[in-house]
């Protein structure tokens, strides 16, 4: 089956004493997460389900390098290279062994590539996306096609790996690359809504200065959830007995301590991979490049948090209350109470892809993210 889309229109820094005291503290929670991922595979893995090329799906995308600019928050606009023109990128879905080809084209005024994060490359290792490694870096007005295996299942990103530390930790390269399996896992079958959170950081010293930053020293003063800071964030909508599924990605350069109030959630995915047992949590330390998949059973009708609980994730720049925070909203509790932030603004669905996703394999845009074209 063939399949065609077009679209029109990379990652480290200095950690402060603070967040190394934070991430030290962190990390040591961690431990039994990646010990279990150490452990023997899942059921899921540990027999690798074949599929044929007849049956395999074989998706055709193109998409474009775009510098836009977006808003983080109220007046606070940030210069980006931007995938699709948007932040974060289009949302890939395939399946497990669906043939990939992408048709990238730089409309930008420097070098890019795509590197397909969680990606195996099995016979295709020069599709990887490094550059001056696997290929030449794609040069402004030229195009390159990745041919690949979207192999193994789970939940993956995409982001530019060249200059990383500018491209992805502060122009906003990345997007999310969803692979489901061929043989779901049981707690799988069980969701019901399916929810895609992409954490970053921003240095607004460098908001307007493309081809800048990402250096030692930055300050980062902007922290967001799929490109936007609180208030700009949207609630997520449940019901009562609702599984809800939240991929959570490390995007930037940071570390981020997802706390969510009023529920122990399930961490059953790292980085793509089932842990061979669930293992039960309230915050989940989120480094970069991380994905974490956590379950939420919604049996306690409320308006709960999820928050970074490294504090000052929680500012836009010196004004407290705004970066990482949203909240779950559970059917039936009223909305319409004057200190609700919420109360009396519009709801944009999809913000968490969570419609997208449950649409049939594809590309997917989405308007809430698309910058403006500078």
């Amino acid at each position: 089956m063939r399949m065609k889309y077009i679209l029109t229109g990379c990652m480290m820094r200095d950690i402060t004493r603070r967040d190394a005291v934070l991430g030290g503290l962190g990390a040591a929670a961690a431990v039994p997460v990646l010990a279990a991922a150490a452990s023997p595979a899942s059921a899921r893995q540990s027999a690798k389900p074949s599929r044929s090329k007849a049956s395999a799906a074989h998706h055709k995308f193109e998409m474009n390098i775009e510098e836009t600019r977006i808003t983080l928050v109220e007046k606070q606009t940030f210069q980006t290279f931007a995938f699709g023109g948007q932040v974060p990128a289009p949302l890939f879905h395939v399946r497990e062994g669906d043939e990939v080809e992408v048709l990238l084209n730089n409309l930008t005024t420097i070098n890019h590539t795509i590197h397909w994060h969680g990606i195996l490359q099995r016979g295709t290792w020069e599709m990887d996306g490094v550059p001056d490694m696997t290929q030449l870096g794609i040069q402004p007005g030229e195009s390159f096609t990745y041919k690949f295996i979207a192999d193994p299942a789970g939940t993956m990103w995409y982001h530019c790996h060249v200059n990383v530390n500018e491209h992805v930790a502060t122009r906003g390269m990345w997007g999310p690359f969803i692979v489901d399996p061929i043989k779901p896992a049981k707690i799988e079958r069980e969701v019901t809504g399916d929810y895609i959170l992409m954490f970053s950081e921003w240095a607004t010293a460098w908001a307007d200065k493309l081809g800048q930053g990402g250096v030692p020293g930055d300050v980062f003063d902007y922290f967001t959830i799929n490109g936007k800071s609180f208030p700009e964030t949207q609630p997520i909508r449940v019901k009562e007995g609702d599984v809800i599924r939240l991929r959570l990605f490390g995007a930037g350069g940071g570390f981020h301590s997802i706390h969510i109030h009023g529920h122990v959630f399930q961490i059953v995915f790292k980085d793509g991979h089932e842990l061979p047992a669930p293992i039960n949590a309230d915050t989940v330390l989120v480094g970069p490049g991380e994905r974490y998949d956590i379950i939420i059973r919604c049996d306690n009708p409320g308006r709960w948090m999820i928050h970074d609980h490294i504090d000052h994730h929680t500012m836009n720049g010196h004004t407290p209350h705004g970066g990482v925070m949203t909240v779950i909203e559970y059917e039936g509790i009223p909305r319409d109470q004057a200190y609700y932030h919420w109360a009396h603004k519009e709801f944009v669905p999809d913000f968490y892809y969570e419609e997208s996703l449950k649409k049939p394999h594809g590309i997917y845009t989405n308007p809430n993210f698309k910058g403006v074209p500078v």
